[in-house]
């Protein structure tokens, strides 16, 4: 059974740096993916960071390239999002999600991640 936890939100000033975590395990092969998700009110969740374990192949949605770094330790199996620049419009509950497939470099959906944490908030202050 494979379990998802994150940890390390907070509250932030707008321009600082969070780090969040995520520990992921019960994958039988090394091939597997995790992401970062947001989820707006009524609609599904949207990757925003989603990185291959197996080869640390990387997806970023367009709000966050060039601010936010998706890095895994595999040693450890965890998974870190370096949150970088922060907006206050990054404020939102951050959901990790694992999956048994990476979809590319152009495509992170929600739907391919069965798996869940329970989220973590991220307040970014102005």
């Amino acid at each position: 059974e494979v379990h998802v936890v994150e940890s390390g939100g907070g509250l932030v000033q707008a321009g600082g740096s969070l780090r969040l975590s995520c520990a992921a395990s019960g994958f039988r092969s090394d091939d597997y993916a995790i992401g970062w998700f947001l989820q707006a009110p009524g609609k599904e969740r949207e990757g925003i960071a989603c990185i291959r374990n197996s080869d640390h192949s990387t997806f970023y949605g367009d709000s966050v390239k060039g601010r936010f770094t998706i890095s895994t330790d595999n040693a450890k199996k965890m998974v870190y999002l370096q949150m970088n620049s922060l907006k206050p419009e990054d404020t939102d509950i951050y959901y990790c999600g694992a999956g048994p497939r990476y979809h590319g470099g152009n495509y992170c959906p929600e739907v391919g991640y069965p798996y869940w944490g329970q989220g973590t908030l991220v307040t970014v202050s102005s």
